[in-house]
């Protein structure tokens, strides 16, 4: 059950990133990775303020305004796990780059770090406030919202139990409707355990309300949803349900299911990517098609040459651009799922089986 909270950066990003991505929290940077940009703090924080810049139209290192009106540059996420939940360093790392892919898409710059040196496992994510392409992102009530849904749909599709139900702004359940969850009476809870039993089985929203009422609840489609079990009173509008339960939530939740059980072709390994985020940073790549035009240059070279050392390097920066096109390409997210579901089938083995007693 991930606590999860953001912080807007309105001055001092390059402190946030020198701090997230510190050697000695994040087992010597092993436990890092980035989206669009560099895993290395002053690259990261020029790359950001490149484009910051290009779309704001306002200086990345201006001071705050003695208004208080400050511009947000970047938004900090804090990801915790608690011991109890049994998330190791490289899971939560997984979740963490599930969580940003979900959330932000294919163009947002963010560098994301797992730190290890607390009693508790947590990701360190900052995006800078502007896409690649220009798409702004907000810290605010909505996205704290939508924070909670992706963060939620994620740990479900690694098998990781979710947060507890919000409702209304961010609110959490009342102390009467929370009685009667404890006891099993709630005409609420009941609605849930349906809809949770069901998700696994349907395809889309519209199937999941269908299969409702085959069940022989009422389910009325108009401004808000409203859905009634059989032999309640009154209906209850699904987003009074939590957050787990509103409309984009739940599409979101039935289409991590769907990822999860595709079969996936192709794995991505998280340390592979980390090394060749180090290459990346030791040779200054600034972009794809300065990579490409790297590795013409070499082949040119090794033409000439044959030298070993210049195969070496062509093969390794091969290597980056076609693990670069596989990410872009495809459901990543579905790739990390798998990954982790396979190493826990493989974990599972590896247990002794348990001992029969006879009475």
């Amino acid at each position: 059950m991930p606590y999860c909270k953001s912080v807007a950066v309105h001055r001092n990003v390059k402190q946030a990133l020198t701090y997230i991505l510190n050697p000695d929290k994040t087992d010597e940077r092993v436990l890092t990775i980035s989206l669009n940009c560099m895993t290395e703090p002053d690259f990261a924080y020029t790359q950001m303020k490149t484009v910051y810049e290009q779309y704001a139209r306002r200086s990345y290192d201006a001071t705050p305004s003695k208004s208080g009106k400050s511009p947000v540059k970047a938004i900090h996420y804090i990801m915790s796990f608690a011991n109890s939940e049994g998330v190791t360093p490289e899971l939560a790392h997984k979740i963490g780059m599930a969580f940003v892919r979900k959330m932000f898409g294919d163009d947002v710059q963010a560098v994301i770090a797992t730190h290890v040196n607390t009693d508790h496992i947590h990701n360190h994510i900052l995006i800078n406030s502007y896409s690649l392409t220009g798409k702004r992102f907000y810290d605010n009530k909505a996205s704290v919202r939508r924070m909670r849904e992706v963060t939620n749909g994620v740990c479900r599709a690694f098998g990781v139990e979710p947060a507890l139900n919000f409702e209304n702004e961010g609110r959490s359940i009342s102390y009467s409707e929370w009685q009667h969850k404890k006891k099993g009476t709630s005409w609420k809870e009941h609605i849930r355990n349906a809809i949770d039993s069901l998700i696994p089985s349907v395809s889309s929203f519209d199937d999941l309300l269908a299969e409702l009422e085959r069940l022989g609840f009422t389910v009325k489609r108009d401004k808000n949803f409203l859905i009634k079990a059989p032999g309640q009173q009154r209906s209850v509008s699904l987003w009074k349900l939590g957050e787990d339960y509103t409309e984009e939530s739940l599409n979101a939740r039935i289409g991590m299911i769907q990822v999860f059980a595709k079969p996936i072709k192709k794995q991505v390994d998280v340390y592979k990517l980390s090394e060749m985020l180090s290459v990346i940073s030791k040779d200054h790549i600034s972009s794809i098609g300065d990579l490409e035009g790297r590795i013409m240059q070499l082949r040119k070279e090794y033409e000439k040459t044959k030298g070993e050392e210049c195969r070496d390097k062509l093969r390794v920066y091969q290597d980056i651009k076609d693990t670069y096109k596989e990410i872009s390409r495809g459901d990543y997210i579905s790739k990390l799922v798998e990954k982790e579901k396979l190493r826990r089938e493989q974990e599972q083995k590896k247990q002794p089986p348990k001992k029969k007693h006879h009475r």
